[in-house]
């Protein structure tokens, strides 16, 4: 009887596969976790071993065998196959198509380049001395310390500026000398450079690898084989490498935990932050949730620490209500009301008069947009004409530097009509304003003054961004005009100003998630302000000065904001006191697209008719996107436990329903996006 091996394939398909062993083959437990080539159709794919049953469902006869079993490097350990299998059954995606999009292209391919060895240390790889800590860091570290080995979740709530990075690093140095592995998780690849520099001059002997979607083929290559083998005893990555297989886990940290962009917002649809706590949970190990402005949902799950409404605490809260550095302070947040003092080309008189007297004394300012581009609008004042995306409902932003127009959403672009295209009238006027044109009036206005535009047109690669933060150290700029990409995580020391453009449009936006990213953004913001032994101001440029939000923000009060919106979003039945699941689809007529969803409201698993509640199914707020009409239909339960056996069988029901070719759909489990 030939041997039969059951084969995971990143096909979307939801099951394994079975092959015969090849002859001269012997596989034992020991090879489950293997990769191994097979046949498949006419193709050939990789495919991991996952089991080694005794008997197949299909018929010996019908079995085509495995063509060769990859030993190249260690099998991938079983907590590994916890984490992708919770991923697949929680985000209801095919395990096939989890597990294998998780491993470097390069360990997906039926033809592999040759791995470069792991990159030698220099011989001089003495480490930097720690600073000394400040009182609340030694408590939140004797706290972590307290609770003992095993799975515990900590919630580091640090004002920007404490000192959240050190207890990282002295956490990361506890797990060393246990012998374990550290997995640190950033939301973004331009965060990476400055704390990978930091961790390995801390740790230059402990192998520290990176894992982020800029490295080359060959490094993320010879980076998670370093870390499966485990060479690489810490390991550094955005939101991928919470899947990153670890054969000693001891540590997990998120920082930013809060940032959106730990969920993934194509393909299979995870959350990194929330898989990282499962993770930590099976292997039994802590896990460090840090940020200055942690989300509702973490805050909330902190309840009965005195940062919720009673209920039981599922994470433990450490609280750093002061900055680190000896003599630096919290920037003192003043709000410009724009009713009164009316900004000229989009800066008040009081932001004006604040940037002047830092360039009198050599400090640095950043003014905050977070509109990228010139202008959002090109329009024609004598027909009507607007800038608008022939692929998208959206309009084409006015990118004045490149002579073009462009779409943020689909990345569409053209040329800047010398007339307008309906009237030919040749006098176009540009409507509101980006960072492009606000570094012109900056340039304008103080033509003394060295202005630096950071946004993603300026710092489109990792390499581009490093060039403009080392101009920024090196005190070559006066003033900064950025988005949200230098709202966090970065320390400029003399930068003592920021002043905030434009941000009342959140306020009052259609999605109920707005008002916290809004406050996230600003409090971020703001805490770039003052790092250093200089004091630090923001200027807020707002035409509701007495709205809440900034009221928490002046007072740098963010368990006030919380708890505000918490109970809001209790009253109002909005997560994280319900549970959703978001199924869209997109065709080219909206017709299909709603005509698909409706149908899958109507065929609910057997049983299940009344488990859930259904919303009508509705065009998406950018309701056409690359000239593919979206359409989308929510479903919600007060039971995490209940909605996920909703989803687990209406997903069978939704895959069975005949749809136009030209429909594609997707389920999206706890979105984030309305």
């Amino acid at each position: 009887m030939p041997q039969i091996v059951r084969v995971a394939l990143d096909v979307p398909l939801r099951r394994f596969f079975d092959y015969c062993v090849p002859k001269g083959e012997c596989l034992s437990v020991d090879d489950i976790g293997c990769r191994v080539r097979v046949p498949f159709g006419q193709q050939r794919k990789i495919g991991i071993i996952v089991g080694l049953p005794s008997e197949s469902a299909v018929p010996l006869a019908q079995l085509r065998s495995c063509e060769v079993v990859l030993r190249d490097l260690p099998p991938l350990p079983a907590d590994w196959f916890r984490l992708v299998e919770f991923c697949a059954a929680y985000y209801q995606a095919p395990v096939g198509q989890v597990m294998l999009s998780t491993l470097p292209a390069g360990l997906r391919s039926t033809t592999p380049a040759k791995p470069r060895p792991v990159r030698r240390l220099p011989d001089d790889t003495r480490a930097i001395a720690a600073p000394a800590l400040t009182a609340e860091q030694e408590m939140s570290l004797a706290a972590i310390a307290a609770g003992g080995p095993g799975f515990h979740a900590y919630l580091l709530h640090g004002v920007t500026g404490s000192g959240k990075t050190e207890i990282y690093l002295r956490l990361i140095e506890r797990t060393l000398a246990a012998g374990r592995q550290s997995l640190l998780l950033v939301p973004e690849i331009n965060l990476t450079p400055q704390l990978e520099a930091r961790v390995m001059a801390r740790f230059p002997a402990a192998g520290l690898v990176s894992l982020h979607s800029e490295l080359g083929e060959s490094a993320r290559n010879r980076n998670w084989r370093a870390a499966l083998s485990g060479a690489a005893r810490i390991v550094l990555g955005t939101r991928l490498a919470v899947f990153a297989p670890l054969p000693e886990p001891g540590l997990i940290v998120v920082d930013e935990e809060h940032d959106a962009s730990f969920k993934q917002q194509d393909g299979i649809r995870y959350s990194a932050r929330d898989l990282a706590v499962f993770r930590a949970r099976q292997c039994g190990i802590p896990i460090v949730l840090g940020s200055a402005t942690p989300s509702l949902e973490s805050w909330a799950n902190a309840a009965g620490n005195g940062a919720g409404n009673g209920a039981r605490a599922r994470y433990r809260l450490l609280s750093l209500h002061a900055r680190a550095v000896e003599g630096a302070r919290l920037p003192v947040v003043r709000r410009v009301d724009t009713r009164v003092d009316k900004p000229i080309d989009g800066l008040s008189g009081a932001l004006l008069e604040a940037i002047e007297k830092r360039l009198e004394r050599g400090e640095q300012s950043l003014l905050f947009l977070n509109r990228r581009g010139y202008a959002p609008v090109l329009a024609c004042m004598a027909c009507g004409w607007t800038s608008g995306c022939r692929r998208c409902a959206a309009h084409l932003v006015l990118h004045l530097a490149d002579r073009c127009l462009r779409c943020h959403h689909c990345g569409y672009a053209a040329a800047v009509p010398k007339a307008c295209p309906t009237c030919g009238n040749q006098d176009l006027s540009a409507f509101g304003r980006g960072t492009q044109r606000l570094e012109v009036v900056l340039g304008e206005r103080f033509p003394q003054a060295r202005v630096l535009r950071v946004d993603r047109d300026s710092a489109s690669s990792r390499t581009h961004w490093e060039a403009l933060v080392a101009r920024i150290h090196a005190g070559e700029v006066d003033i900064l005009v950025g988005t949200q990409m230098l709202a966090k995580g970065h320390d400029f020391p003399k930068l003592t100003l920021v002043g905030v453009v434009s941000p009342d449009a959140a306020l009052f936006a259609a999605d109920w998630r707005a008002p916290e990213r809004l406050f996230a953004q600003l409090m971020q913001v703001a805490g770039r302000a003052g790092r250093a032994d200089r004091p630090g101001e923001v200027l807020i440029q707002t035409q509701f000065p007495d709205h809440p939000l900034y009221a928490a923000l002046v007072d740098h009060d963010y368990p006030a904001f919380a708890a505000a919106h918490l109970k809001e979003r209790q009253q109002a039945g909005f997560p994280p006191y319900t549970h959703q699941a978001m199924l869209r689809a997109e065709a080219p007529r909206m017709a299909d697209a709603l005509s698909f969803l409706n149908t899958a409201r109507a065929c609910p698993p057997p049983g299940c008719e009344n488990a859930v509640t259904f919303y009508d199914a509705v065009p998406m707020r950018l309701s056409r996107r690359a000239s593919r009409e979206r359409g989308q239909l929510l479903v919600e339960s007060s039971s995490r436990r209940v909605l996920q056996q909703f989803l687990a069988g209406w997903v069978v029901q939704i895959e069975a329903i005949k749809a136009p070719g030209s429909l594609r759909w997707h389920l999206e489990v706890d979105p984030l996006e309305f």
